[in-house]
Formats: structure tokens, sequence, C-alpha cells
């Protein structure tokens, strides 16, 4: 019997039988959507983890006094902190390291903070850094609107800021332009001077909800017992950057006084470590992913083999009738075998489209990029595939087996 009339035949009996088909589409399809869906998530992640970490350059490298290190739940280790990075240190570094670079300082005044202008005000979840003038270079921030801070600013501690987008679009509702309007920033006033391009609030170390104010501002108005700083260093370019990392880590060694039988006391990450070392532990949601999907199919497999019996028992005379009118074993079980697979492909691609439209919202959320994952719809139509036949090869070979006399006296 061609393939076509199998197929015909198969989706005839899956509209006979709606509920039981239905149902164990949805488990097929639930175990389809785990399976590929968080794959393709897990895709996505990687992909946007990339461009957060990247956008600062693939020169870029940090100096913090704290090991960069991501834990899971209660495994890994826990990150080592060394003594705080004095900003004298820090200035120290700025002024002795003469190898061709872009040398920042910075600092974080707070993790939280509310911005006010007139009567509005942000969130408490803007990221408020003390910072130099080589800050949005080194973390890759473009000014989309103003200027950056003078030299002169920077000493002096002067009361001006530069806002990220998210926070203008939060408190000048009015469309007003920000530059030279009077802000609040924790009790103390600020004049705009600059607002920085948007970088998406998964890129970069802050996003767009970010304000940076002078370093020596932060140092007075926002400074804490052992307060530490960062020293960001952005390479000419890539092929220096490990040159770059071995001469500034002779110099802050001879700045924080090491001796040369110790270890460094300081941390140096390189701008993609951190999404290298997170798209490691994702390792673990794929493996998860994977035997909650195995663990779903497998029940589906069950499921979609006890309705095919049930098909069997149901129709055991209409495979009389069509065994005496000359049907072969083969043709029986190659009708069934077929019901199987169509109705797990059916389940399948209902779990694909539905992992699709995950991802895209995903990608949307993260503003990421999304691409179609063919090798994960290839694999989950194979699956499907192998599931159909594993579940309909019993019930099929049993039909195929039943005595035509026997069938025709069922009732």
């Amino acid at each position: 019997m061609p393939v076509r009339e199998n197929i015909n035949l198969a989706l005839s009996s899956i509209k006979g039988q709606k509920l039981r088909t239905i149902l164990t589409m949805l488990i097929i399809m639930l175990g389809i959507t785990s399976l590929v869906g968080t794959l393709t998530a897990v895709d996505v992640l990687k992909a946007s983890l990339t461009n957060s970490f990247t956008s600062m350059g693939a020169n870029t490298f940090t100096i913090r006094n704290r090991e960069t290190t991501v834990r899971i739940g209660r495994s890994g280790k826990q990150p080592r902190r060394y003594r705080a990075i004095t900003y004298q240190e820090a200035i120290d570094f700025s002024e002795r390291f003469t190898y061709p670079a872009t040398v920042s300082v910075s600092t974080l005044a707070s993790m939280a903070a509310t911005i006010k202008y007139a009567s509005e005000k942000t969130n408490p979840n803007i990221r408020v850094f003390g910072s130099d003038a080589n800050y949005i270079y080194t973390a890759g921030y473009e000014i989309a609107k103003g200027r950056n801070f003078s030299t002169q600013e920077v000493r002096q501690g002067d009361h001006v800021a530069i806002l990220g987008s998210d926070v203008v679009t939060a408190i000048f509702k009015q469309k007003e332009d920000p530059i030279g309007k009077v802000i609040t920033v924790g009790s103390n006033k600020y004049r705009v001077i600059g607002v920085l391009a948007s970088k998406g609030n998964s890129q970069g170390m802050g996003g767009d909800k970010i304000a940076l104010l002078p370093v020596e501002n932060v140092r007075q108005y926002f400074s804490w017992p052992n307060m530490s700083f960062t020293i960001n260093v952005l390479a000419r370019n890539s092929t220096q950057l490990d040159p770059t990392i071995g001469e500034a880590t002779g110099t802050f060694r001879i700045i924080r006084k090491v001796q040369v039988n110790e270890d460094d006391n300081f941390e140096i990450t390189k701008s993609d470590s951190v999404a290298a070392t997170l798209i490691d532990n994702l390792s673990y949601v794929t493996l998860g992913a994977t035997l909650i999907g195995i663990i779903t199919l497998f029940g589906a497999a069950i499921g979609l083999m006890n309705i095919m019996l049930v098909s069997v028992t149901e129709r055991t005379r209409e495979i009389g009738v069509r065994k005496s009118l000359g049907a072969t074993r083969q043709v029986i079980r190659n009708q069934f075998l077929v019901e199987a697979v169509v109705i797990s492909l059916l389940g399948g691609l209902l779990g694909i489209l539905l992992s699709l439209i995950l991802g895209f919202i995903l990608a949307f959320i993260l503003d990421g990029s999304f691409s179609v994952p063919w090798a994960w719809i290839v694999a989950g139509i194979v699956i499907c595939f192998v599931v159909g036949v594993i579940a309909g090869l019993y019930p099929a070979q049993k039909a195929s087996r039943l005595d035509p006399i026997e069938a025709l006296r069922y009732e």
C-alpha cells in the first residue's frame, strides 16, 4: 500500500479518537519543547552573554581586588578577595603604566540608586559609578549627546553627571533636552553634561541603567571604609592584549609591593572571561533540559503505544475484513506503524513551533539576536520519528499477526 494512502488512513483514524490522540500529542509536544526549546534558549543566552561581555571589546581587561567566579546554586568556590585597591594605587598605576593602552580608574558608588528630576524619579535600580574621562572608552560606551568629563571636572570632583539612556527616559518623560538640567543623585545635585548611547540592559557592565559621576566627587560624597577602586585597561588591539596584561601585572605588582616569591594580590579579568565562565556553566542547564526532555518523551512513547494498542483492539474487526480481502501482514503492520509516526510527528511539530516562539520571546526580552536553530529542529523531527517507530512497532506487529477468522468474529 502506498505511503500516502497509509497517511490518509492514519489521519482518518486520528479523527476518530481525537481526545486520546490530542493528549498524546500534548505529551510529545511538551517533551520536544523542553528539549528543543531549552536548548534553543541556551543558544540565545550564549549569544547574549557573548555580546554583553565582549561589548567592552576583545582587547579590554580589568584589575580589581576580587576574583571573578560564577556560582550555580551552592556549587563552586567562593571568590577570593584581596585587600582593597586604594585610590592612590589606582592613580599611581595610571601614571606609571607607559605601555601603549588606555587606562581608566573607577569605583562603584551605588548598586541601587534613585535618580530624580523635578517630580520624576527612577526605580532604585540605577548603578552609579565614579569614573574618569577614559571610562566610557574602556567600558565600551559612546556619548550620544553632550560631552565627556573634562580633566578639570574629574580632578576637582565637580557636580556633573553623564546618564545612561534608560535613566534619561525615566526622568525626562516630556522629551526635554537633558543637557544642562539639574538632577538629584542620593542627596546631592548634579548638572547633566552627557548622555550615553544605548547598549541594551543586557549589554556591558551596567547597561543603560547607569550614571557616571567624577571619581573625586564619589570619593567625597559616596565614600565608605575600605573603598576599593577598579582599573580598566584598553589595549590597542586584540593581538596586543596578552603583552599589555603582562606589562600591567608587572607594574601593579610593584605598586602593591608584591614580593618576587609571592602570588598576585589582585585579579586581572579579560572582558570575555565572565561570559566564557557562564557559558561553561550553561552546560548543566543543557544536560538537565536533555534529561527532562528524554524522560517526557519516554512517557509520551508509552502513552502512544497504549493508544495504538487500544486502537488495534477497537479495530480488530476492521483488520479481519482487510485481511479477508487480501491485505498482507506487511500492509497491516505499515498502516499502524505510519499512524503512530504521524501522531508523533504532529506532536513534535507543535513542540518545535512552541520552542521557536519561546526562543524568539527570550531573544526579544534580552535584546539579543535570534536565529532559527535548524540543527535542533532536524534533531527534534528525527527524535519524534524514532519515538513513533518505537511506540508503534509492537502494536503494529500485534495487528499484523491477528488471525483473520478470529478477527471477523470479534465483537
